[in-house]
C-alpha cells in the first residue's frame, strides 16, 4: 500500500513563505503523475501544481510565479515551495500520486496539512 506523508504546513503572515514536503513510501518515479491539491472550507478540492513522469510542473493560474513544485528522487519526496503567500491560499493541502492502469486512474492521497495565511 502506498503511503504519502505531508509535512510543513502552519500559520504564516501574508507575504511569508512555507515549504510543504510529501514523502512517499516508494520511488516517486514509479508514479505516472504527482501533484499538490488544496481544499479551503466550503470549497471543492482544486489542483495547485502537478507534474507527469518526465514532464515539467503545471500550476493553477492563481499560484504561478509564487509556488514551485520540485522533486528529490533520492528521498522519494516532492515539495511545494510557497512564497508571497496570500490569505486566499489558506487551505488544507494534499499530496497526490497517480498510476494509470488500463485507462483507469489509481489515486493515492496524503492526510493533508493545514496552511493558514493571516492578513
Amino acid at each position: 500500500q502506498v503511503q504519502l506523508v505531508e509535512s510543513g504546513g502552519g500559520l504564516v503572515q501574508a507575504g511569508g513563505s512555507l515549504r510543504l514536503s510529501c514523502a512517499a513510501s516508494r520511488s516517486i518515479f514509479t508514479f505516472n503523475a504527482m501533484g499538490w491539491y488544496r481544499q479551503a472550507p466550503g470549497q471543492q478540492r482544486e489542483l495547485v501544481a502537478a507534474v507527469t513522469s518526465g514532464g515539467s510542473p503545471n500550476y493553477v493560474d492563481s499560484v504561478k510565479g509564487r509556488f514551485t513544485f520540485s522533486r528529490d528522487g533520492a528521498k522519494n519526496t516532492v515539495y511545494l515551495q510557497m512564497n508571497s503567500l496570500k490569505p486566499e491560499d489558506t487551505a488544507v493541502y494534499y499530496c497526490n500520486a497517480k498510476n494509470m492502469l488500463s485507462g483507469t486512474s489509481i489515486d493515492y492521497w496524503g492526510q493533508g496539512t493545514q496552511v493558514t495565511v493571516s492578513s
